[in-house]
């Protein structure tokens, strides 16, 4: 893939309109029809598109515009998996999910979106998918001895549909694991089973872990070194931190180890509407730069944009491309 130094993305999910938010809602209240949501989704996927696109991100997605949550999207697409439709009642609901013996071993059909994504645009495309351990979170476990081996087969499963989304094109691949944050005692099982999750899937692999955005708002506190030096044991090709709600001291954690990995650096804080401008970024571009080469940065934002008003998530975004060219022009790119 041909991308600029310092390539600029999203972490994944796009502003969340007012009026879908309302209609994913109507659907669940049974008033609006499966066939309808999917054409609004469409249209909504469209628009995430040309927005992304229209601010000058490099590595773009579908906005995650067909997800409800980071889970449920998963979950009712994984065979094995009993949902409990009637437990949602608005959109972002989570649903009660629950697995009562083995978990089959088939994909989850996801390359569609994928296809459906690269369809509409011509730059580099990133399909982001919820890892193993977060699902593992959300359903109530009647089966497997452990949360390490539901997880286990999670993975698995998840790995197949990982090798169809190559197939249908996806060149870079993130896996969102917030929940290792909130449970940091579980890394030593969750590195391995991230690592059953991406073996043989021939895409960059981008891990993102945060501290929870759980309507706009942070899960967890705490510092990046619980990750080291276990994290150095995955078999990924970046780690994708945020660093602009939390400042940037977690930073001399790549000097400090020297992990083999490129580092996502999130320069946009998504947890607040004050917009920052292209020397703010700038300034957090260059801070990334005392500890990790510019060949061996990705410019975003700290999480994904769902919470933020369009107009503000916009205007992050053109904030982040533009304060990333000034320090490309510095370093004579």
């Amino acid at each position: 893939m041909t991308l600029p130094i310092l390539p600029t993305s999203v972490v994944g999910s796009y502003s969340m309109p007012g009026w879908l938010e309302r209609l994913k809602t109507e659907y669940f209240a049974r008033r609006i029809s499966r066939h309808d949501l999917e054409e609004i989704h469409d249209n909504a996927v469209k628009a995430a598109i040309k927005d992304q696109e229209a601010a000058g991100v490099d590595v773009i997605t579908d906005g995650e515009m067909r997800r409800d949550n980071m889970m449920d999207y998963f979950l009712e697409r994984l065979a094995g998996v009993q949902i409990d439709r009637s437990s949602k009642k608005f959109y972002y609901d989570f649903y009660n999910s629950s697995v009562e013996g083995k978990l089959p071993m088939v994909p989850l059909g996801l390359a569609t979106d994928f296809r459906f994504l690269k369809s509409f645009t011509e730059r580099e495309a990133k399909f982001c998918v919820t890892g193993p351990h977060a699902l593992t979170k959300r359903i109530h476990n009647e089966f497997y001895p452990s949360e390490e081996a539901l997880a286990t087969d999670l993975a698995r499963a998840l790995n197949l549909e990982l090798k169809e989304l190559v197939k249908a094109g996806a060149r870079i691949i993130q896996i969102d694991e917030p929940y290792y944050s909130g449970f940091p005692d579980d890394l030593d099982w969750a590195v391995k089973v991230l690592n059953t999750l991406v073996e043989g899937v021939d895409a960059k692999m981008v891990v993102h872990i945060c501290y929870g955005n759980r309507y706009g708002k942070p899960s967890w506190e705490g510092s990046y070194r619980y990750l080291f030096p276990r994290i150095l044991d995955a078999k990924v090709h970046q780690l994708t931190l945020e660093f602009a709600r939390r400042g940037g001291e977690d930073l001399d954690l790549f000097r400090e180890f020297k992990p083999p990995f490129e580092l996502g650096v999130g320069v946009i804080d998504v947890k607040t509407q004050a917009v920052e401008t292209p020397d703010m970024v700038a300034d957090r571009v260059r801070k990334a730069l005392e500890f990790v080469p510019a060949e061996r940065v990705t410019v975003l934002p700290d999480c994904g944009c769902f919470h933020l008003p369009r107009d503000i998530a916009f205007a992050k975004l053109s904030a982040m491309v533009e304060g990333t060219r000034l320090v490309r022009k510095e370093l004579g790119c």
